[in-house]
Formats: C-alpha cells, sequence, structure tokens
C-alpha cells in the first residue's frame, strides 16, 4: 500500500516510516501542510497518516481540502491535542482514526493495518480466488493450506491487485503503489514482478490478465470464484 505521513517531528516521522516500509508499505513523508496537500493532489495513496499542527498550513485544512476534492484516502490523525472537542470535530471532518501523542508503536501499526484493510477489502479480513487466499490484515496468503512464499513486492503486487479485483489496474497504478519517492521502478522491473506473480498463483484459480494498452486484472479462472470470507 501507499502511504503519506505528515508530520514535522523528524524523528517521529522517521520512525513510523521506517516501520511501515518494513511492512512492505511504499512511504513518503512530508513536514509540513503545503507539502501534504500538493502530495495528496499529485499521487494517490491508501493512507494518510496526518499531525495536526503542521507548519504552513494546519492539518485540519488538509483533511478538509483533500474530502472537498473527493478523496476517500484513509486519515489517520497523531497529534498531542487530546481534548474531546478536538478528536470529535477531526472525525466529523472525516478522520477514520485519530491517535494521542505519545503512543505506542504496536498500537499505531495496528491501527493502520485495520485502516488498510478496511480500505483494501472493505472490511474483509481474508479473500478468496479459486484455491487462492489472502489475509490483508496479516500480509500473509495460501494455496489451499499450503504458505504461499511471496517477496515484499510480490505480496504488494497481489495487494494492489486485490483491492481493485476484476478491475483493470494500469501500469502507472501499479507502479505507485509499489514505489515511494526515494524508489524507482523500471518497466521491465514490474514485468519480471507480475511474471513471478503469475508463476507462483499457476493453478491457484486466480489469474492475472494483461488488458492490451490498459493493464491488468486479476480475475478467478473457470474452476476458481471470488469469494470474501468474514471470519
Amino acid at each position: 500500500m501507499r502511504i503519506l505521513i505528515a508530520e514535522d517531528d523528524s524523528a517521529i516521522a522517521a520512525a513510523l516510516k521506517a516501520s511501515l516500509a518494513e511492512c512492505g508499505h511504499a512511504v513518503d513523508n512530508v513536514d509540513d501542510g503545503v507539502s501534504a496537500d500538493h502530495a495528496l493532489s499529485n499521487d494517490a495513496y491508501d493512507l494518510l497518516v496526518l499531525d495536526l499542527g503542521l507548519p504552513r498550513m494546519e492539518g485540519n485544512q488538509v483533511l478538509r481540502l483533500a474530502r472537498a476534492r473527493g478523496s476517500n484516502i484513509a486519515v489517520m490523525v497523531i497529534t498531542a491535542r487530546d481534548r474531546v472537542a478536538d478528536r470529535v470535530q477531526m472525525l466529523d471532518s472525516g478522520a477514520d482514526d485519530y491517535l494521542v501523542k505519545p503512543f505506542e508503536l504496536a498500537e499505531f501499526l495496528a491501527r493502520s493495518r485495520a485502516l488498510l484493510r478496511r480500505r483494501s477489502s472493505g472490511g474483509v479480513p481474508e479473500v478468496v480466488v479459486g484455491r487462492l487466499r489472502v489475509n490483508i490484515g496479516a500480509r500473509r496468503a495460501w494455496l489451499d493450506d499450503a504458505p504461499l512464499e511471496l517477496t515484499a513486492r510480490e505480496y504488494s503486487l497481489l495487494e494492489a491487485l486485490l483491492a481493485r479485483q476484476q478491475r483493470v489496474v494500469s501500469r502507472a497504478q501499479l507502479t505507485e503503489a509499489l514505489c515511494d519517492w526515494e524508489q524507482d521502478l523500471t518497466s521491465n522491473g514490474l514485468d519480471i514482478s507480475i511474471h513471478r506473480l503469475r508463476r507462483k498463483l499457476h493453478n491457484s484459480g486466480a489469474h492475472i490478465r494483461t488488458i492490451r494498452g490498459l493493464g491488468y486484472l486479476l480475475e478467478p479462472t473457470e474452476t476458481g470464484q471470488a469469494i470474501a470470507l468474514d471470519a
């Protein structure tokens, strides 16, 4: 998943970015509100981690502008402001979660997983396509009951396709989902990742179909059917 951190405390931003990147996400960070608004206007993100006390533009204004543009990005506010009135205001303005500083990193990561799971799978923890079973929150996959060994990039690619299941995903969308500003993925590199993931999904009942000139589509084969599990 692609995540933007808007936090002016460099130590906090670095710790959050490192932890999220270790989980396999592509993470960018900015340290002021104007830069956050610019990034949200020009790049596609799945989660915004938003401090309220940002220089140049406060976090509440960043959130209002994003929602005014029709963005449905998941937003987690992180702030030292612990008044109930502040929480109510931000949640009413479109924030999805509100975490008061100081907080435990484990809780932050758990809340991030919950928001990303809700965004990618409609709140359903597991998705099944044919023999393929994917637990979004745990970032694990199985063929029947056997673990499917995927690299971080292969899992992120699968996750991006699952989030838009039975819809065409362009090469640009896949590249954005896999890379942050400090990374680069060549066209050949994307082709190699798709080829390797296809090989691992062989006979799984899930297939990555190339739609020439448009992108890729994850779909069940004739023997597989896409199913969402509630538990």
